[in-house]
């Protein structure tokens, strides 16, 4: 959304140094074995194209359900794979956290990572998929925060804004009825849940307010 020529080359230098970090990042948790590599697909020899409405069915009322196709897989895994490390973060950050609002909002949290980890899984199982098995981290039993209320719950926020973004391109690029009303179905959620967040830094007094349109 840049126009200046120096913010762009800003925004541009920033995705080169965060490609090259998720590479490393990625390629060490791969050689420690601490990140399982998704399920492999026999290379497949032609293209082959939709010819029938039937590809969008989901359900079984009107015709046997097509399997997942390779797009679908990878929105499922992801979102698999990010939610586990989101359960894991909240029951941190919950554990720590000073506020009993806040701690309650951060259990919420958990149990909507849960839910979509729950939801997903079954989807990859139905299809004679073993869902991925990341450890996501581990929570110690140790209660001194690392980071304060408003940082904790502003990370959320954000995190919850990538979440929205998942959601949304799962809409997008699955062409199963079904799992667009799963991808539906979380991003009303997550942003329902995004929005009491919202309620509880405007009440603490931790949301800043953008610049105004001062024209």
């Amino acid at each position: 959304m840049a126009y200046r020529k120096d913010i762009i080359k800003l925004y541009r230098d920033m995705t080169d140094l965060t490609q090259e970090y998720y590479g490393k990042f990625t390629q060490f948790l791969l050689d420690e074995g601490l990140l399982p590599s998704p399920t492999f697909i026999n290379f497949p020899k032609s293209a082959d194209f939709v010819t029938s409405n039937n590809y969008l069915k989901g359900t079984n009322i009107l015709g046997q359900k097509r399997p997942i196709n390779t797009v679908e897989f990878g929105l499922l895994y992801h979102g698999i794979e990010t939610n586990i490390t989101g359960m894991q973060l909240m029951a941190g950050f919950a554990q720590c956290a000073e506020g009993e609002e806040v701690r309650k909002y951060f259990l919420k949290g958990k149990e909507l990572s849960k839910e979509i980890i729950k939801e997903f899984g079954e989807k990859l199982l139905q299809n004679d998929i073993q869902p991925p098995a990341t450890s996501g981290g581990t929570v110690t039993n140790s209660t001194e925060a690392p980071f304060s209320d408003k940082l904790m719950i502003f990370c959320t926020y954000l995190l919850c804004g990538f979440s929205i973004g998942g959601q949304g391109f799962g809409i997008g690029f699955s062409l199963r009825n079904d799992l667009n009303m799963n991808f539906g179905k979380f991003g009303i959620e997550v942003f329902e849940y995004i929005r009491e967040g919202v309620k509880i830094m405007i009440s603490n007094g931790w949301l800043e307010e953008a610049p105004r349109m001062d024209v």
